[in-house]
């Protein structure tokens, strides 16, 4: 069984989905649709850049959704292939909810783009930050936010495999963390280059906002099981969809129980749609001899056509 996987923010870079697009009549209407949606020209800002505009959340999140949408309607008129099951990383899950049927692209890229804006909105620049925390876990790592708090917010907000998990939260008490976690055999702690602090509590004010806006959205059937973020278990309730989004804005990230889960599931071939590989790499730490493909530009799809 294949599962179709989905990246997050971080993956972009000015060029992407060019290639689909100029070789792919299903991706270039994909690039059209965004375009309209959204009332601007989304499609130039994915093929040319400038990096700094492509980086800002509100941008990131609809290109890097389009750009994984433009690959899977290529993949899916080109090989037919189908998923047993689908994933993404944060904002990949939005992906992954087109992939499955539950949300109609036009809606999915609106939404995000909004999302960015609320998470954004939500903390002021330079207010939170993010780090990624090597080889400190579990309770060691509970512990250090704990003590690296001191009244503020810090906590984990990606487990993304065996040996790094990125913690979230208010500067200082991020700053504060990572001498902690060093201290307590932690082999590296890198903040990262983001501009708001995702998947922590002071996320909580973007989801309520988030929440107004998925109640005005028609959620469809979903083809085959989603596993979320949240609960790193599939879904295929329509009804929880929103709820899970809702929640997802504000809490960890569990993608390597995520992988593990749909490794249970029967999942023999992890195929990776849209910009970058950094799903790929972690997916193979994670489960070991794992097969893995990626889909983002007119070679991968070829590959997986043969």
């Amino acid at each position: 069984m294949d599962a179709f996987v989905f990246p997050g923010q971080g993956s972009q870079f000015p060029g992407m989905g060019k290639d689909l697009a100029d070789n792919f009549p299903s991706a270039k209407a994909v690039f059209a649709e965004a375009n309209d949606a959204l009332g601007f020209d989304l499609a130039a800002l994915c093929f040319n850049g400038p990096e700094e505009a492509l980086r800002l959340t509100t941008n990131t999140q609809p290109a890097i959704l389009t750009v994984s949408i433009a690959a899977l309607r290529a993949l899916e008129h080109e090989a037919g292939l189908r998923p047993g099951c689908a994933a993404g990383h944060s904002l990949g899950e939005y992906s992954a909810l087109v992939c499955a049927g539950a949300l109609s692209f036009a809606d999915a890229v609106r939404i995000v783009r909004q999302r960015g804006a609320f998470m954004q909105e939500a903390v002021p620049v330079g207010t939170g930050a993010m780090a990624a925390i090597m080889g400190l876990e579990g309770e060691a790592l509970d512990e250090v936010c704990r003590q690296a708090a001191q009244g503020e917010i810090v906590s984990p907000a990606n487990f993304n495999c065996a040996g790094q998990v990125v913690i979230a939260g208010h500067a200082g008490a991020v700053d504060r963390a990572i001498e902690l976690a060093k201290a307590k055999g932690a082999k590296r702690g890198l903040l990262l280059p983001v501009s708001a602090p995702f998947h922590c509590a002071l996320m909580t004010p973007a989801g309520d906002r988030l929440q107004k806006v998925l109640d005005g959205v028609t959620v469809s059937p979903l083809r085959v099981p989603v596993v979320t973020n949240v609960e790193a278990a599939p879904n295929s309730d329509a009804t929880r969809v929103g709820e899970l989004l809702v929640t997802q804005v504000s809490a960890p990230v569990r993608w390597e129980e995520s992988v593990q889960r749909m490794a249970e599931l029967g999942v023999s071939r992890y195929v990776e749609i849209g910009p970058g590989k950094v799903l790929a790499n972690l997916i193979k730490r994670i489960v070991k001899g794992a097969e893995t493909a990626n889909v983002e530009d007119t070679a991968g799809v070829r590959a997986l056509v043969k």
